[in-house]
């Protein structure tokens, strides 16, 4: 009938009714497409994003405008060992935006004034795809998320995960039920 019944890895089959996965399940296939490149640049430092207040954690929007010939904003994020994500003492910042030249590295390197002096850095490029538009009405029951964006604040991801959800289950998620057992 058109419609998903089972995935089938190394030999064994799991029965289902609806599949969810990310685009790197369907990378040979035409129910994604690509739709950019997203660089991060990972720093491990010894002390806390200058003029943040010594905050063990903080997120800077760079809104595009504020760039010569950016088309889209950049992101900063910063949190710390107070996390439990560093050895006590260090902080761990990423730099992230859409790629929009040949050369990822030098569009984010004007903000690394911005996080002063660093340990060590960890830089990447990603290939970022979404659901492609023939795949968008999900009749076969498979349902694609798009690539994780610049983005640092989890914001596209949340409205992606509340539409998902929608579309699988017909209904919205009821975000007013108490987490407190009754």
């Amino acid at each position: 009938n058109g419609k998903v019944c089972g995935v089938t890895s190394q030999g064994e089959t799991a029965k289902c009714k609806q599949v969810l996965g990310d685009p790197s399940y369907f990378m040979e296939t035409d129910k994604i497409k690509p739709i950019g490149k997203v660089a991060r640049w990972l720093f491990i430092m010894s002390h806390p994003i200058p003029n943040t207040g010594n905050v063990d954690s903080c997120q800077i929007i760079i809104p595009a405008k504020q760039f010569k010939s950016r088309r889209s904003d950049v992101y900063v994020a910063m949190v710390s060992y107070a996390h439990n994500v560093a050895s006590k003492g260090k902080y761990v910042a990423m730099i992230s935006g859409t790629v929009e030249t040949d050369d990822p590295k030098r569009e984010l390197q004007p903000l690394l004034r911005l996080i002063g002096p660093y340990d060590a850095d960890f830089f990447s490029v990603s290939d970022a795809y979404a659901p492609s538009d023939k795949h968008l009405d999900t009749q076969d029951n498979v349902f694609i998320t798009s690539s994780y964006d610049a983005t640092t604040h989890f914001e596209t991801s949340t409205e992606e995960v509340l539409d998902i959800y929608e579309r699988m289950t017909g209904e919205k998620v009821d975000l007013t039920i108490s987490a407190d057992p009754e």
